[in-house]
């Protein structure tokens, strides 16, 4: 695990533990939320469409492909475990913005 402890490579992949708030003004990383990142989706939680604006908005940041975004753990839930495969840039960079 990184320092940070929310994120972690495996292999090629970065495998990333977040916090998530739907509904949000604007699609954005909040910060730490109890050891996790927190990102703010602008989409509603209904009908996937969270998680579809969600993996979209990692494959832009990381500049992958969607398919190399994959939900591991959470699918229903505010907590998600993600996969990202083939990046190189680093997830601390969500927070250093």
């Amino acid at each position: 695990m990184s320092e940070a402890g929310w994120y972690r490579r495996d292999g090629q992949d970065w495998v990333l533990s977040l916090y998530l708030q739907p509904g949000a003004k604007r699609t954005e990383a909040a910060g730490l939320h109890d050891g996790v990142l927190k990102l703010r989706l602008a989409a509603p939680p209904v009908e996937g469409k969270a998680n579809t604006a969600l993996v979209a908005w990692l494959a832009d940041w990381f500049g992958v492909p969607k398919n190399r975004v994959t939900i591991e753990a959470g699918e229903l839930s505010r907590h998600k475990r993600l996969r990202v495969t083939g990046s190189e840039r680093d997830p601390s960079e969500l927070i250093d913005r």
